[in-house]
């Protein structure tokens, strides 16, 4: 199958185009930088490529490198059939800095080459016209004009794909008078001629930037923001949540009901309802907290709040490009991790990468949601607007991010200032603010639910299933004389001092597969322990055994630092290429969560 390259600079609506050709809901962010892999999706009978987004052929990130490498790969492959350059018509001089480049790449190895001049609508809306005939004619190149966004010229632009990709000879781009004069001597001059005024553009948003950037109020407003985030997972979420596990009840009393007692009737309503049930509760929050960084991402925010941080971050020794990765390991270490690529500084980077982990990602809001259920009542403020447990998850993640940043220091003072490069300025693009695209939200939320539980359930239902067979046997059901009984009494004395029993020492010992894996090993055990009761929500077994508070707020600072997650000490290695720094961190955060448990269970 022949390939169709999709290539242009970063926040151009690149993404958004690939989605639309391919039918794919890749993630569409507002920042640079946040595509570091290759994505791919058919078109007709081609398949269409989207590389990261880059400025220039001149590469000053790690990401930028990457992309531009496997770009030079594919100009000199025979699979390659066309290349698309995707330009902003509404800051043309900067799109065709990168365009001139690739043009000329695509005609020094023979590559058909057609530009999609996206956003056009945003041009239109400030009365602005631009005569995409002649600017063909001044690049040597055919030119369409189009929105991703509201598919203005998206059907034409489909066949003229499709026509270019079946006859990529006729599209090999034309030399033109300007070709021999500098790339951004003739960026300007045909910005200039075609391109719609800057200040015209930049009018409202500078209004707004006025505003949320201002020195005084713009810190404030960030906070706010970030408080907002943080609430949000816990109260507007709670609905959803509240429904979930009514039904997952409702569903457990109907099969015991319906099955005859004995070992059936108990795996089904002990090991599937109290294990996997009991984590499916929690997923509404993970669909919120994606919602709400979505939003943030495709409205422009998130560039400025990377301008915001970045004076804060410089003095952990962290760069403003460290808030992007941050924020996106509140969803997933993994992806934050490889988004850190875009980290100019190589030591900056590195320091990034390494505290990543400290971030709340979502694997953790499942044992954060039913610990704080436990430990916290519902008081409510502000009409119901504002709750304390709403106010702990904050406090959580405050927790989690103050941790990086001194472990950030720490790695800052330590590390050799003199094997780094010279340290860039920073520069960041700050897009206009547009309004969400929400097709490619909600399937970005429902998309993030699905992986989540797909990720995540099997291990649940097989760990869940281990927990359940040697909870209830020999004796069939008493959990305190079971195969499980034994190996939690051996494992005791390391749980004891931080208050806790065998029982939450097991479901700790096998989340390390995977976090959230510890919500279904406890449902399964209390699930077992009172399976001749009535069936009740996990959060109120846990309340009528009695967890201690400095227990449970130990556990839950427990699970703020430790690193119980494989695929994040892999993807580290990988990135750092040193198991030293990879597993040093999983040792490492894992002394530090039980030294801070230890504490919570001593003093409070």
């Amino acid at each position: 199958m022949k390939n169709i390259i999709l290539v242009g600079k970063p926040n151009s609506g690149k993404s958004l185009l690939f989605n639309q050709l391919t039918g794919m809901r890749q993630k569409v962010a507002n920042f640079p930088g946040v595509t570091v892999e290759l994505k791919s999706g058919k078109f007709d009978q081609y398949q269409l490529v989207d590389f990261p987004g880059t400025y220039s052929l001149q590469s000053l990130s790690r990401d930028e490198e990457l992309a531009i490498a496997k770009l030079h790969e594919a100009m000199h492959s025979d699979d390659t059939s066309l290349i698309v350059c995707n330009l902003d018509a509404t800051r043309l001089e900067r799109s065709l800095v990168f365009g001139l480049q690739v043009r000329d790449l695509a005609f020094q190895h023979n590559k058909g080459l057609i530009f999609a001049l996206n956003m056009i609508d945003e041009v239109s809306r400030f009365g602005h016209h631009i005569d995409t005939e002649q600017l063909a004619q001044d690049l040597g190149c055919k030119v369409h004009a189009l929105s991703a966004k509201t598919l203005i010229g998206l059907h034409e632009f489909r066949l003229a794909l499709l026509d270019a990709a079946q006859h990529p000879q006729d599209f090999i781009p034309l030399k033109t008078e300007e070709a021999s004069q500098p790339v951004l001597e003739i960026s300007r001059k045909l910005s200039q001629q075609y391109g719609i005024k800057a200040d015209v553009v930049l009018k409202r948003q500078n209004k707004i930037d006025d505003f949320l950037l201002n020195n005084v109020f713009g810190g404030l407003i960030f906070l706010v923001i970030m408080f907002l985030l943080f609430q949000s997972i816990f109260t507007w979420a709670s609905p959803l949540m509240d429904g979930v596990e009514a039904i997952v009840g409702q569903l457990a009393a109907l099969s015991s009901s319906v099955l005859p007692p004995g070992v059936v009737n108990d795996f089904v309503t002990d090991a599937l309802f109290g294990g996997v049930g009991s984590f499916l509760v929690f997923v509404p929050q993970i669909m919120v907290l994606t919602l709400v960084i979505g939003l943030l991402e495709d409205t422009g925010y998130l560039a400025r709040a990377a301008l915001i941080c970045h004076k804060p971050l410089s003095f952990f020794g962290l760069s403003g490009r460290s808030f992007i990765p941050y924020l996106s390991g509140h969803a997933c270490a993994i992806p934050a991790i490889f988004a850190a690529r875009t980290i100019e500084s190589p030591r900056k980077r590195l320091i990034t990468m390494m505290t990543i982990p400290l971030m709340s990602c979502s694997a953790r809001l499942p044992v954060y949601a039913l610990l704080i259920a436990v430990l916290v009542p519902e008081t409510q403020y502000l009409g119901g607007l504002l709750n304390l447990q709403g106010i702990t998850f904050f406090i959580l993640y405050f927790i989690g991010i103050l941790t990086a940043l001194l472990v950030s220091t720490l790695l800052n003072k330590l590390t050799d200032m003199n094997t780094d490069q010279a340290e860039m300025p920073f520069i960041l693009e700050l897009p206009t603010y547009r309004l969400p695209h929400w097709k490619p939200l909600i399937h970005r939320v429902l998309t993030s639910a699905k992986q989540f539980i797909k990720r995540a359930a099997p291990v649940i239902f097989v760990v869940s299933v281990v927990i359940w067979f040697l909870g209830y046997f020999p004796q069939n059901g008493d959990l305190q004389s079971s195969y499980l009984a034994m190996l939690g009494h051996w494992i005791d004395p390391i749980f004891t001092p931080l208050g806790l029993d065998w029982r939450y020492g097991v479901a700790i010992l096998v989340s390390f597969l995977a976090r959230e894996v510890f919500v279904g090993a406890l449902g399964t055990l209390f699930g077992i322990e009172g399976a001749d009761e009535n069936i009740a929500g996990l959060a109120a077994n846990i309340q009528s055994d009695g967890l201690a508070l400095g227990a449970g707020i130990g556990l839950m600072l427990f699970y703020v630092v430790a690193l119980q997650c494989v695929a994040t000490v892999a993807t580290i290695k990988g990135e750092t290429g040193s198991k030293k720094i990879a597993w040093g961190l999983f040792v490492g955060y894992g002394l530090l969560a039980y030294f801070l448990a230890f504490l919570a269970a001593t003093f409070i």
